[in-house]
């Protein structure tokens, strides 16, 4: 017996997915934060995120996202990219720090966060294809 594909089996609501992307990209720019041990609170925070949430709402709309939001390629991989490449370039354009480690960090940070969460979604999915697929032993 062939099991369907994750692909096939997930189904993520659109609105879970969208509050996934801004929840990790609010984590991002709170950690950042505080490993400079800056202080703002909610205001510093939203500060440094609104540019990766504006480049992430880019990402959606070029990757077309609402249609399968979990998928790792092509949503998860062109809302990571624009959110980085969309979030730096605000970034520059407002004044803020585009120092290289900053930019490799930000990257990496916002790949595991942003296609992590698609990662595991597909990894539990299919587990569960799995379960409700296997052949019973009577």
């Amino acid at each position: 017996m062939r099991l369907p594909s994750p692909a096939t089996v997930l189904t993520v609501p659109v609105a879970f997915a969208a509050v996934a992307d801004t929840a990790c990209i609010l984590a991002f720019a709170a950690v950042g934060r505080a490993s400079h041990a800056e202080d703002g609170g909610v205001v510093g925070v939203v500060t440094v995120a609104w540019p990766f949430l504006a480049g992430a709402a880019l990402g959606w709309a070029m990757g077309r996202a609402w249609r399968a939001p979990h998928r790792l390629w092509p949503q998860g991989v062109t809302v990571w990219a624009v959110t980085w490449a969309g979030g730096m370039t605000l970034r520059g354009l407002t004044g803020g720090g585009l120092a290289p480690s900053f930019l490799l960090v930000a990257a990496a940070s916002l790949g595991v966060l942003l296609l992590g969460w698609r990662a595991i979604a597909v990894l539990v999915s299919a587990g569960r294809a799995r379960a409700t697929q296997a052949p019973s032993r009577a």
